[in-house]
């Protein structure tokens, strides 16, 4: 490697051996493959952890036939596919499968409905607006128990403060929870209630990031609130609304919390949806049968799956055009 020289100084003798310079190191540090690793380690380990290896434990119980006595000693016989036939062919799949739908789409409906109209209510700013949304963001904070707690004692047949309510007006006694009528009527208003400050959250986000211009040009244009509201924050709100319903859709179709603390998924199977069907199996006899319980885990995994690469393919498809 050769080294450049300094220049003699001035006042040098003549003769004199010039200094070498050294050379100059350049800033920053070149990165390396091993970089990339050390940095997607963590990511790596923790998708191991807690994604690939539950999903591939619950492919496991779903094709073995593990009773709690082969569970423990770990020699599950291997049955295929029997498991899901067994699901598929239940005289209990239709029902949770026409409970799931119901529950799911009413609830992200209506979650959706009511958590976009406050949030347009709450985009104007006025004095009360924090406090109000800070009060709407309760339910969202409450645990799932003491919500679904609280909402079994209010539509309590005999004691609870709606059909008290109803009474007032003479409206005769509703047996929202011990009716096969009206169970799933009530499991799907409580989650309702619980999911609409999501939404609320999520929205009002979207909302702060149109720019006032926009209804400024309508408002110019002549366009009214409602002519705002569908040709204005509708469209621009679009990305937002499908990352909302997605996770929505999502959320709701796992939960059993609520449900098994009001209803347990009766009277009968009348609220019993697929979560609640599979949570049943494994822990809410006294003999759990863990393989048909995965099968229907593993069956609303796929339902999940085919809707987000859904939401991905119109995503793509929005970019493109």
């Amino acid at each position: 490697m050769t080294t450049t020289e300094a220049p003699a100084a001035a006042d040098a003798p003549p003769g004199a051996r010039p200094v070498p310079r050294r050379p100059r190191r350049r800033h920053g540090t070149s990165a390396t493959p091993w970089t990339a690793v050390g940095f997607a380690a963590p990511l790596i380990v923790y998708l191991t952890l807690f994604y690939a290896y539950p999903l591939w434990r619950n492919v496991d119980l779903s094709v073995h036939d593990y009773t709690i006595r082969a569970f423990v000693q770990g020699d599950a016989e291997f049955v295929g596919f029997d498991k899901y036939v067994e699901v598929f062919t239940s005289s209990t799949f239709p029902t949770a499968l026409w409970n799931t739908a119901v529950f799911t789409f009413a609830s992200i409906l209506f979650q959706y409905a009511i958590g976009l109209a406050l949030a347009v209510f709450f985009r104007s700013g006025f004095r009360l607006s924090p406090l109000l949304r800070a009060m709407f963001l309760v339910p969202w904070l409450l645990p799932l128990i003491v919500s679904a707690s609280t909402w079994a004692w209010m539509l309590s047949s005999e004691n609870g403060i709606v059909n008290s309510a109803l009474g007032a007006f003479g409206v005769p006694q509703i047996n929202w929870l011990t009716s096969p009528g009206t169970a799933l009527l009530a499991v799907t208003v409580a989650n309702i209630w619980l999911g609409i400050p999501f939404n609320l959250v999520i929205l009002h986000s979207g909302l702060q990031s149109i720019p006032g211009d926009v209804y400024e040009a309508a408002s110019l244009d002549g366009a009214g609130p409602w002519r705002q509201f569908w040709s204005v924050t509708f469209p621009l709100l679009r990305p937002v609304s499908a990352i909302t319903l997605l996770l929505g859709l999502i959320y709701t179709l796992k939960v059993v919390d609520v449900i098994w603390v009001m209803t347990t998924g009766g009277p009968g199977d009348s609220s019993t949806t697929l979560a609640i069907w599979s949570y049943r199996e494994a822990f809410g006899t006294g003999q759990p049968d863990f393989s048909p319980a995965a099968a229907v885990g593993n069956v609303l995994i796929v339902v999940a799956l085919v809707f987000g690469f859904l939401h991905l393919q119109l995503q793509r498809r929005q970019e493109e055009s």
